[in-house]
C-alpha cells in the first residue's frame, strides 16, 4: 500500500476525477467521494486501478456534518491513515439572475457544501493527521478547490461568490493552524474548467474565450488542475503553504 493516502470529495468526475487520476499517476491511493455510487463513479474506480492503485469510493453527502466521521472512518479502512485531503465537492447556484433575486436557498446551499462541509471535515481530518506519528519524506496536506469566484465578481451567481471567498479563507486558516506541525495547506482557484458543471454555459464561455477573456485561449480540462495537485500533494510546493495558485489561463491578470 502507498504511503500517501488521499480522500478527495466529490471525486467521481470533472475536477474531482482529474485529480485522482493526476495523483494515481503519483502512486497514491486514492478514496473518492460522491453522493452515489453512479456509472462516473464506477469509471473513476477502474481508471484509477489501470494505473495499479488502490482505490475505493466513498459513498455520502459531506454537508451532512453528522456523516463525515464515518466516511473519514471507511476511505482509512480502505486504505490506511489518510496523509491528504482533498475539498473539492462543490455546487453552483440553483439559478443564475440578478443578485437582487438570490433567494436563501440557494445562497444557504452554496454555503454548506462549499464552505461549511469542507470547514468540519477539514478540522476532522486534521484532528486524525495529528494523532500520527509522522513519517519521513511523506508530505501531510490539505488542499481546498475554491474557484476564480474566490476574487473575480460574477453578478449573476453571487452566493456562489460568497462562498468560495470562505473556502479561500479555509485553506489559509488551517495553514497557520498545521505549519507548525509540518502539515501543508493550499488553494486552488480553477478558472473555467470543462466540466458537467460548466456543460450548459460552454458556448457562452468559449465564444468569451475566443474574444480574450482569457491569455490562455482555451478552457481549461481537469487534468490542469489535476497536475497543479499532484505537485502540492506531493510537497514540491511545499514552501508555498497558505497560498492560492491560480490555475485559471490567466483569468484575472487585471489587463487594461
Amino acid at each position: 500500500m502507498s504511503a500517501y493516502r488521499a480522500l478527495i470529495t466529490g471525486g467521481g468526475r470533472g475536477i474531482g476525477r482529474g485529480i485522482a487520476l493526476a495523483l494515481a499517476e503519483r502512486g497514491f491511493s486514492v478514496a473518492i467521494n460522491a453522493l452515489e455510487r453512479d456509472a462516473d463513479v464506477e469509471a473513476t474506480l477502474a481508471a484509477l486501478r489501470e494505473k495499479g492503485v488502490a482505490a475505493e469510493a466513498v459513498i455520502g453527502d459531506v454537508a451532512d456534518l453528522g456523516a463525515q466521521e464515518a466516511m473519514l472512518d471507511e476511505a482509512e479502512r480502505a486504505l490506511g491513515p489518510l496523509t491528504t485531503l482533498v475539498n473539492n465537492a462543490g455546487v453552483g447556484v440553483l439559478q443564475r439572475g440578478d443578485l437582487l433575486d438570490v433567494t436563501p436557498e440557494s445562497y444557504d446551499r452554496c454555503q454548506a457544501v462549499n464552505a461549511r462541509a469542507a470547514f468540519f471535515l477539514s478540522q476532522r481530518w486534521a484532528k486524525r493527521v495529528l494523532a500520527q506519528p509522522a513519517t519521513e519524506g511523506v508530505h501531510r496536506c490539505l488542499i481546498t478547490i475554491s474557484s476564480s469566484n474566490a476574487v473575480a465578481v460574477s453578478i449573476s451567481r453571487g452566493e456562489y461568490c460568497v462562498s468560495k471567498v470562505g473556502a479561500s479563507m479555509i485553506a489559509r486558516l488551517f495553514a497557520v493552524r498545521l505549519g507548525g506541525e509540518g502539515i501543508g495547506s493550499y488553494e486552488i482557484r480553477p478558472g473555467i474548467i470543462e466540466t458537467p458543471m460548466t456543460a450548459p454555459v460552454k458556448a457562452s464561455y468559449e465564444r468569451r474565450i475566443a474574444e480574450g477573456l482569457t491569455i490562455a485561449p482555451r478552457m481549461g480540462q481537469p487534468s490542469d488542475i489535476g497536475s497543479v495537485a499532484a505537485a502540492l500533494a506531493t510537497g514540491e510546493l511545499a514552501f508555498c503553504t497558505g497560498q492560492a495558485l491560480e490555475a485559471d489561463g490567466g483569468l484575472v491578470i487585471p489587463r487594461y
